[in-house]
This record gives C-alpha cells, sequence and structure tokens, in this order.
C-alpha cells in the first residue's frame, strides 16, 4: 500500500485530502507543523508529501528545504496544496524543493490523480 503523509493545520483540509487519499488506497499519515512534518517525513518514509506552506513554526518552504537536505528525504515527491496564488509563488515553491503545486481549494474528486502525475514526472 502506498503511504501519503500530509503536513497541514487546518484540520477540515486534512480531513478532505484523508478521503481523497484513501479512496485511491493510500496510508494516510498527517502532521500540523513543519517540524513534526519533517520528522515523519524522514521516520516513516512515505511516498508522496502533500505539504501546505502557511504553517505554525516552520513554514512549508522551510520544511520543504530541511526535507531535501537530508539523505532520506533528498527523493521524496512533495507536493505543495496552498492558497498562496500571487504572482511569484508558483515559483518560490518550486525553487524550496516541491516537486508540484496546486492551488486550493483543492477538488477531492481529481486531486489524485493530479498528486500522481507529478509522482510519475518527479
Amino acid at each position: 500500500m502506498k503511504k501519503a503523509l500530509i503536513i497541514e493545520d487546518n484540520r477540515d483540509s486534512i480531513r478532505l485530502m484523508i478521503y481523497a487519499l484513501k479512496r485511491a488506497e493510500y496510508e494516510v499519515i498527517a502532521a500540523e507543523t513543519g517540524e513534526e512534518g519533517v520528522h515523519l517525513a524522514l521516520a516513516e518514509h512515505p511516498d508522496v508529501v502533500i505539504i501546505d506552506i502557511n504553517l505554525p513554526g516552520i513554514d512549508g518552504l522551510e520544511a520543504a528545504r530541511r526535507v531535501r537536505k537530508a539523505s532520506a528525504g533528498a527523493g521524496l515527491p512533495i507536493i505543495a496544496i496552498t492558497a498562496y496564488a500571487m504572482a511569484g509563488d508558483m515559483e518560490r515553491i518550486l525553487s524550496a524543493g516541491c516537486n508540484g503545486y496546486f492551488e486550493k481549494p483543492i477538488d477531492p474528486l481529481t486531486i489524485v490523480e493530479k498528486i500522481e502525475a507529478v509522482i510519475k514526472g518527479a
């Protein structure tokens, strides 16, 4: 079974992503802070990390950078799902180490297909 880590501080967003991922037969683990997410990404070896950018503690950009710096996280697909949609945000997110970027709100019926397309291209 594939494993996904969600790093998100909004419980409604977590529930929505869990619903979408479990429908696609993913095992799902979740973290509500950037620090906890980095720890789980390196300890649990998920197949994909789905990360919000605006998090308590370290933000999603710093969390992605920390995962990328660790040898265990070097090839791990990291996908940002965020409300940031201003000019330059996508470039900033991708340059922090994310493989893909999707704007909120997400469609729970199509998001996993989009995530898997990014994973295949990573």
